[in-house]
């Protein structure tokens, strides 16, 4: 018998109606020789501490660390009736054909499964990037050996044991350490949400220690040939700071004075430049999370499942937990395919698709750019747009858009910048005239990825002008401004942080490794980092932004730089790359860990943490001060002579954790 091993239930069905494997069974389809089953996500995780040994079960210093010789899994209670289903169809398997994810988690599902139920038959696999049935029917005609992705197995084992001996033993070498301090909270650490961590408290620090400085713009509305436009004061030098603003408000009134009185500018020079963009690459997921949190309001996690809806249940886009933009050169004979299935889907498209150049080769086409999967785009066949929810339809409107920009021209425009003399003062006037609109057709009136819209001064048609022109002053503002701190991070920012993260790494190799790897975690992954920081209180939502609670504070404080340092998650990713490429085995990566590990333990269990605990309200029976505690309703203010002194508050008291967590945020990290 052959068995179809898939990664959830409607994975399994669309595989199965493609197959001709129609009749339906406990946790199965079959038919002709043919079984398709499924796992429901992970039906196996890896075995907490206690098992391997019941001096485990209490949180100790001294049974860290816990570096375990032979690795246990154990089945999901939520999940063991489909365990079972699924371990009686590959124990009766003559092949098995691995049909999960194809990423290194969707193998990592698998290949649990059949070493655990000890599968030594012959395996192939099924490579998917759409769950339309054309796509599903070439691609069994594709099958792979079950060998040539085996290194995508020990890569993602490697990253769960490592993430494992971090986050077990360090969790609780420091989360012990915060309570001899009286720190009464868990201390989660991890490989990629502490350093994620990081970014946001390192943002709201400088946002804390932000002091605002008055600064001065003049704004000057100028005439020629009967046409206004806009223009802009250039300080002298030695007024400004390094941003280029006026510090000095005697110079800029003088300034805004003279202007005034000077009724005409001179055009001193004209300078026009042609510029040609490329169109935006189709969307990797996390640029699809950045635009659709910017665009759309939608938190990453929200973006993430509606990509895997428009894959999954309206098969009418691609495999959304993509990390490249770029499109395989074997794709170009569908084009024609895919352009008719989306007109099929959506008539009104009919005046935009007669404008594409079907034949055009855009920047997209490259195959050395690709990584085990293409940029999000639409499948081959139509969707039914009725059938999806207003955030659905936003969201395939934009990875539709960006495929149908490959078929149109650059966006070509001039920009022309005039330097002009008004009374001995500089002025500057910037304008931009589209001359070839080409993919702002697909994209009306957005750049690479929406990400700003340019200023009304650069966006303005300018009149003819030469140098020697005369222009008359028609208006005069001065503008009495101050600078502004830094925006909290929103959760798409900080998925762009998160692949950029590179800039705040100095050393070379490292910095190039994470511009590889981009950045810290994974598309996979970062959406369930920013979920798990918020659940576990580390993040507090702002409207749309997210900020670093006081818990978070303490963590980064309290935890050794190398576990905060994204070049720390470069050398992991590295390593983890050279397992793939078969450069490095699962037990060499593994060892070193687990010898990194039983060093910062012997390095910091001695550590006394420098945690600021944050002060309550006097105690109301002895009047000393308070701190905060968790109890079994949750956190409530103790008396800080505890037990000689029994006194509480409950947590609403909280006028002096306030201000304890305004002194803390500013403060610079504890050493």
């Amino acid at each position: 018998m052959r068995v179809f091993l898939c990664e959830k239930p409607s994975q399994g069905k669309d595989i199965a109606r493609v197959l001709g494997a129609r009749q339906r069974g406990n946790g199965c389809y079959s038919g002709s020789g043919i079984t398709v089953t499924w796992c429901i996500g992970h039906l196996v995780e890896a075995a907490p501490p206690e098992t391997y040994g019941e001096q485990y079960k209490q949180w100790s210093i001294e049974q860290l660390p816990i570096l375990p010789e032979r690795w246990r899994i154990e089945v999901k209670a939520k999940t063991a009736a489909q365990f079972k289903i699924v371990k009686q169809f590959v124990a009766q398997a003559g092949e098995l054909v691995i049909a999960t994810d194809a990423d290194r988690e969707g193998e990592m599902i698998a290949r649990e499964i059949i070493d655990l139920c000890g599968y030594r038959g012959p395996i192939q696999r099924l490579w998917l990037s759409a769950l339309n049935d054309a796509s599903i029917r070439k691609a069994l005609t594709q099958l792979k050996p079950g060998g040539e992705t085996l290194p995508l197995y020990f890569s993602a084992l490697a990253r769960s044991r490592a993430d494992w001996l971090i986050g077990m033993n360090l969790s609780r070498l420091f989360t012990v350490l915060g309570r001899r301090s009286g720190y009464q909270g868990v201390l989660s650490v991890g490989r990629v949400q502490t350093p994620t961590l990081k970014l946001v408290v390192d943002r709201d620090r400088e946002i804390a220690r932000f002091v605002s400085v008055p600064y001065w713009t003049i704004d000057v509305t100028l005439s020629h040939a009967g046409q206004s436009f806009a223009a802009s004061w250039m300080p002298p030098d030695g007024t400004t700071d390094a941003a280029g603003r006026c510090l000095q408000q005697p110079v800029a009134q003088q300034a805004a004075d003279r202007i005034r009185a000077g009724r005409e500018s001179k055009v001193l020079s004209v300078e026009t430049e042609r510029v040609r963009e490329a169109a935006p690459l189709p969307f990797d997921l996390g640029t699809l999370q950045e635009v659709c949190s910017r665009q759309l309001g939608l938190d990453v996690q929200e973006t993430l499942d509606i990509a895997q809806s428009l894959y999954e249940t309206h098969k009418a886009t691609t495999y959304p937990r993509s990390d490249s933009g770029y499109l395989p050169e074997s794709m170009l004979a569908e084009v024609p395919t895919v352009l008719d299935a989306l007109l099929a889907t959506d008539p009104g498209l009919r005046p935009l698709i007669d404008r594409l150049d079907r034949t055009q080769r855009s920047r997209v086409w490259n195959d050395s750019k690709i990584t085990a999967h293409h940029g999000i785009i639409p499948t081959l066949e139509p969707a039914n747009l009725s059938a999806m929810s207003e955030k659905e339809l936003a969201v395939y409107a934009l990875i539709r858009a960006h495929y149908l920009a490959q078929f149109l021209p650059h966006h070509e425009f001039d920009r022309t910048l005039v330097m002009l003399d008004c009374a001995g003062q500089s002025l500057q006037a910037v304008g931009k005239r589209v001359i070839v609109p080409g993919w702002h057709l697909a994209l009306p009136g957005k750049g690479q990825d929406a990400a700003d819209d340019e200023p009304a001064q650069r966006s303005q048609i300018l009149p003819p002008l030469d140098t020697g022109a005369r222009c008359g002053v028609q208006q005069v503002e001065l503008k009495a401004l101050k600078t502004l701190p830094p925006k909290p991070y929103t959760q798409g920012e900080l998925i762009k942080a998160m692949k950029g993260v590179a800039k705040l790494v100095t050393d070379p190799r490292l910095k190039q490794k994470l511009k590889e790897t981009t950045g810290i975690g994974t598309e996979a992954t970062r959406a369930g980092i920013i979920n798990g920081l918020l659940a576990r209180g580390y993040l507090v939502k702002k409207g749309r932004a997210i900020r670093a609670s006081d818990a978070a504070f303490t963590l980064i404080d309290a935890v050794p730089a190398a576990i905060t340092d994204p070049g720390t998650t470069a050398i992991w990713e590295q390593a983890l790359d050279m397992i793939e490429a078969g450069q490095m085995t699962l037990d060499t990566f593994i060892n070193k860990q687990s010898a990194w590990v039983a060093q910062l333990v012997q390095q910091y269990r001695g550590t006394v943490l420098s945690i600021k605990l944050p002060e309550g309200p006097a105690c109301p029976v002895c009047g000393a001060a308070t701190r905060q505690r968790n109890g079994k309703n949750g956190a409530f203010w103790s008396c800080s002579r505890y037990p000689d002194c029994k006194g509480t508050l409950p947590a609403e008291s909280s006028t002096g954790r306030r201000r304890a967590s305004r002194q803390r945020r500013a403060a610079p990290k504890a050493s």
